[in-house]
């Protein structure tokens, strides 16, 4: 009788094969039941992405119906020399900026006044949560009406001076009320941070001589740092996207001072009635999201990886 010599490692091959596909068919039986979600998320981002593309590249305004034709990338080089749309993006990325660092910068205040324990700590902490508990939209009302209003406003009663803060200072006006919603979001996250820092650390610089400034600067500031760098990334993400409070307080004015993106191509496209530019305008502000998400993203991941490495 002959016998077939086998190869040496081809029966260890041949099991590691198996295993393999055997795990891989349990996690996609795992995966299974999250199909119809993935499928309903690309149903209402996607399409609706891949569309608005479509859309960009056509001249199509609703108010003269058979007017829509393929024109290529003449929408986007419309984009580029509109002053109206620069002007928006430069509202835009004043008011994320300063709308981040600001509330921030208070959210970090707030929490390192509520990592100290004194008597009311969770009725104070309640309250300040409040805000960001509210809805946007009735907290753009809210400021319109009771905080800035030229005659009833509690700025008018403080102050006494008859200032229509929202035509002389529209931009400012819609930082405030965002800066009071976003704030409490900035400080439950720095709050989680400095609760979580190794208490034996801060004994040890306590110990060693070192003051509240001291050990703020050397250990609990590095500590927060991967919490402050996903809060502003976070608040970022949000703040961008403002439309409820210049919609309701100012509606872009006067004039275009305070419009931002999404609020242009808001009227763009549903007061100007012309798809194919708002339609680029979507297009061309995704794609500066996604460059600045990304490199935020980066920085974000190096900070929370353990051993510094991008992943």
């Amino acid at each position: 009788m002959s016998t077939i010599s086998v190869p040496a490692g081809t029966a260890p091959a041949t099991t590691r094969t198996t295993t393999t596909k055997k795990a891989g068919g349990r996690a996609g039986k795992r995966r299974l039941p999250l199909l119809p979600a993935l499928i309903f998320v690309i149903a209402v981002t996607q399409i609706p992405f891949l569309l608005t593309i479509y859309y960009s590249f056509q001249s199509w305004n609703l108010v003269r119906p058979g007017s829509r034709h393929f024109v290529g990338f003449q929408n986007y080089a419309d984009v580029f020399t509109d002053s109206t749309f620069l002007g928006a993006l430069l509202n835009t990325v004043v008011l994320t900026v300063v709308c981040v660092f600001l509330s921030l910068l208070i959210g970090l205040g707030l929490a390192i006044l509520l990592d100290r324990k004194f008597v009311g700590r969770g009725f104070v902490r309640t309250l300040l949560i409040t805000p960001f508990l509210i809805l946007p939209a009735a907290g753009a009302l809210l400021w319109k009406t009771t905080m800035f209003d030229p005659t009833y406003g509690l700025l008018h009663f403080l102050f006494g001076t008859d200032v229509d803060w929202l035509s002389q200072f529209p931009l400012a006006a819609v930082m405030a009320q965002i800066i009071w919603q976003r704030t409490p979001f900035m400080m439950l996250l720095t709050l989680a941070g400095l609760q979580s820092q190794p208490k034996d650390v801060l004994e040890a610089a306590s110990v060693d001589g070192a003051g509240r400034w001291r050990t703020f600067v050397s250990i609990t500031l590095p500590h927060l740092s991967r919490f402050l760098q996903l809060a502003t990334l976070l608040g970022a993400i949000y703040i961008v996207n403002s439309f409820d409070a210049i919609f309701l307080m100012t509606q872009g004015g006067p004039g275009t001072a305070s419009t931002n993106l999404p609020f242009y191509i808001y009227q763009r496209a549903f007061e100007g009635f012309d798809i194919g530019q708002s339609s680029a305008m979507g297009v061309v502000v995704v794609i500066i999201t996604m460059i600045v998400a990304t490199f935020a993203l980066r920085l974000m991941f190096r900070a929370f990886s353990v051993d510094g490495g991008t992943k």
